[in-house]
Order: C-alpha cells, then sequence, then structure tokens
C-alpha cells in the first residue's frame, strides 16, 4: 500500500475506487443492520472496520469486507434468541474460531466445500431474506421463522391491499426495486452512480417531495449504538444452540469470504489471494466487530467487484472506503434518519434474489440432478429449521466429481463437486 503513494497513477484510482466503493457501501451497510434487528450504525461500525482494518491485513489485496446480506438471517435469528447484547459476545468467539483456522491454515479447505452445498446455503438464505423484507417494505411484523414467512404471504398480500399506509409503504419498497433492476439499462454515464445509491436517494427524494408518512430508519448514533459485551453475555451462550451459532457464523462467514476472494482474483491480473491469511484478517476483523458489538463481517462480492471494476490497484481504495464511512458517521449520522424502512428493504430484497442460483440450479438438474437435489434440499432445511441445522444436514456428502458453476460475478468456475453417497 505505501508503494500506491509513491505512484500518482494508482493513488488517483485507489482513491476514485475507494469514494465508489463508499457509495455502494453505505445504503447496504445501514440496509443489513436494519434487516438484522439492531441499530443502524451498527451497520457502518462493521463497515468501518472492515476498511479500516481488514483493509490493511495481508490476504486478499482487493476485495472488501462488511456486513453482508448473506448473514442477515443467522443474525436476526442471533439477536433474537440471544438478545442484543449477546451478539458481540457470538461474533468475537466466532472471530477467534476464524483466527484459529487461519493459523492452522485451514484456509485451503474451504475451497473443497460442496458447491451443491454452499449454493442452496446461500438460495435458502436469500428466500428468507425476500419474503421477510417483504413485511419490512409493507411496514408489518414479520413471522419468525422462514417457513412463516412465506406461509403469511396471503394475509401480507390482503394487508397491502386492503390499508392505505401499508400500500404506501410497500409501493416505495416495490419501486426502489425497480430502479435496482432497470439502472443497468441506463446509459453507462448514468451507472457511474451506484444503483443502491441510486434507488435510496429516490425514494428519500419522492417520500418528501410526496410528503409520505412512511417508517424510517431510527437515528441513535453511533456512540450509542456501540455496546460492548460484558461476562453475563458471554455466560448466556452456553447452550448447544449458542455453541452451534458461533460455529455457523464462523463457518459461513469463512466460505463466503473465501469463495468471494476466489471470485475477485479472477477479475483482475494482480496477487493471488493467500486464504490462510486472509481467514487470519477476516477472523481479527470479526474479533474487533465483536469487541464493539457490532455486525459480522464477511468478504463480499458487490463492493469487491465495484472496487476492481472502478479500476483500483491496491488496498489503499479498501482502507479508505472505511475512511469515508467514518467522516459520513461522524458528520452526516442525522441523514441516515432520512432513509425510508421500505426502501431499504427493496435494496436487500433486490440482493436476495442475487443469492439464489438459478441459471446454475437448471445446468446441474441437466447434467447432475443428484447435484440439484443436494442444492434444493439444502435451501429447504435452512428454511425450514434453521440456518446451522440446514447447512450441517447435508455438508458431509462424499466427492468428486469436477462441474462449471458460475461464481456470483456471473463467471464460470470450475470446482470439485461431492457426489451423494460416494
Amino acid at each position: 500500500m505505501l508503494s500506491t503513494l509513491k505512484k500518482p497513477a494508482h493513488l488517483r484510482r485507489d482513491f476514485l475506487a475507494s469514494l465508489v466503493v463508499f457509495l455502494v457501501a453505505l445504503p447496504l451497510c445501514v440496509g443489513v443492520a436494519v434487516a438484522s434487528g439492531v441499530p443502524a450504525e451498527l451497520g457502518l461500525v462493521t463497515g468501518i472496520v472492515g476498511g479500516l482494518v481488514v483493509g490493511c491485513l495481508p490476504g486478499s489485496s482487493l476485495q472488501v469486507s462488511g456486513p453482508a446480506a448473506g448473514l442477515t438471517v443467522l443474525v436476526f435469528e442471533a439477536v433474537w434468541e440471544f438478545g442484543l447484547g449477546a451478539l458481540g459476545a457470538v461474533v468475537l468467539l466466532s472471530g477467534l474460531a476464524q483466527l484459529a483456522l487461519g493459523a492452522f491454515r485451514f484456509g485451503r479447505f474451504f475451497r473443497a466445500i460442496t458447491v451443491a452445498v454452499v449454493q442452496g446455503m446461500l438460495a435458502g438464505i436469500g428466500l428468507v431474506l425476500i419474503f421477510g423484507q417483504l413485511y419490512t417494505m409493507a411496514d408489518v411484523e414479520q413471522p419468525r421463522s422462514g417457513l412463516g414467512k412465506i406461509v403469511g404471504m396471503p394475509r401480507l398480500a390482503t394487508e397491502i391491499a386492503s390499508t392505505g399506509t401499508v400500500l404506501t409503504s410497500f409501493a416505495v419498497g416495490a419501486a426502489t426495486i425497480s430502479v435496482l433492476v432497470l439502472w443497468k439499462r441506463l446509459p453507462a454515464k448514468v451507472q457511474a452512480v451506484p444503483a443502491p445509491l441510486a434507488a435510496v436517494a429516490l425514494a428519500i427524494a419522492v417520500t418528501a417531495a410526496a410528503d409520505w408518512s412512511v417508517p424510517r430508519v431510527d437515528v441513535r448514533g453511533l456512540l450509542a449504538a456501540i455496546q460492548p459485551p460484558g461476562l453475563s453475555d458471554f455466560a448466556a451462550l452456553g447452550s448447544l444452540a449458542a455453541v452451534g451459532t458461533v460455529i455457523a457464523f464462523a463457518l459461513i462467514a469463512s466460505a463466503e469470504s473465501l469463495f468471494s476472494a476466489a471470485a475477485v482474483d479472477r477479475m483482475h491480473d494482480g496477487r493471488r489471494t493467500d486464504y490462510d491469511k486472509e481467514l487470519m484478517a477476516q477472523g481479527a476483523g470479526n474479533a474487533i466487530c465483536g469487541v464493539l458489538g457490532a455486525l459480522p463481517l464477511t468478504a463480499v462480492i458487490v463492493r469487491s467487484a465495484a472496487n476492481v471494476q472502478a479500476g483500483a490497484r491496491t488496498k489503499l481504495s479498501r482502507v479508505l472506503h472505511g475512511l469515508w464511512l467514518v467522516l459520513f458517521a461522524a458528520l452526516l449520522p442525522a441523514a441516515i434518519g432520512v432513509i425510508p424502512l421500505a426502501a431499504l428493504a427493496g435494496v436487500l430484497v433486490h440482493a436476495g434474489c442475487k443469492l439464489i442460483p438459478a441459471k446454475d440450479l437448471l445446468a446441474l438438474w441437466r447434467y447432475h440432478r443428484g447435484e440439484a437435489l443436494v442444492l434444493a434440499a439444502t435451501a429447504i432445511a435452512i428454511i425450514v429449521t434453521n440456518m446451522f441445522e440446514g447447512v450441517l444436514l447435508l455438508r458431509f456428502s462424499g466427492c468428486r466429481r469436477v462441474v462449471t458453476v458460475h461464481d456470483p460475478c456471473g463467471m464460470p468456475v470450475v470446482c470439485v463437486i461431492r457426489r451423494v453417497g460416494a
């Protein structure tokens, strides 16, 4: 990173890339926090740690870390089950587990995780996230279980159709999704503004101009939101369910980060990722997030892809994006309070759709139906049980077949897939 300061061209590219990543990260950090059932400021804290801490550590040079939509469901369940105070303890222990895995060089083994199970996990997370955020779009309390969210859809549709305020809120979220979907069809100059930021900004402008009374993000202040875990919070994690949650946090965050690293490595010709060092960097970041009582972090492909596509050359860009988040939280905290909750829910519904590998499922069904069944069964297991049980239910299946799937950027990846019963 220091070498960048000696190269004006690289410095300029990294500076501009950091602004792009910041603009992409800002609505996502806030949205993931709200969807997870925690103060919005904690999403910014996690984004700041991902930039200023993980961004400085060795591992991957260009991928960006922060709160991820893929962990939203698990965080929501943990907060519901153990309370907000215990979240920091769970994240801290998960970070320490990641540090241990990296120290013992387990990073390489995450690349051998069954791709069908990982994609099924993401599909299950995406479906629960989508259905849950539909309730938030309508400002209706959502059921706790994934199956309950789906079963309650007819009741939700009735409320939307029969209640004017509910319909208005839902329309704001639906319009946000429409902007996100249509943004890629606009001219390239317009697309220079990140789609999530544009969609949220338009929602703010329209609701303010029309004077619509819609729920908005509750602002508490950055320092007020930070609540380090106490001894009682650690004591509350003595149950088997709590241990399972810690393990699930560590394994899912690690897998998502390393798969993201593999995708990012294919997007540039720079230094390749050291998986063990990256795993330790993620662990260090999560340990600090846990101490601050914030959300867990992972490497996130949307922000990482934006970083690479914006021309970043070194890790300076991701460090600077963390600095911009600090400045925003310090100088413009009240700006968060004007964001409609329905708009953030719409952003996360769109993100949840991206977690569902529809194209890969069709390809697997055509050529490897056993793997397609594993993917579908894992997704269903996560919806009807919970995250940890759903992943473990189909984690241990035999090996070995090489197939081509697509990473989150849509790029073909040759992966080893395990065969059920082999």
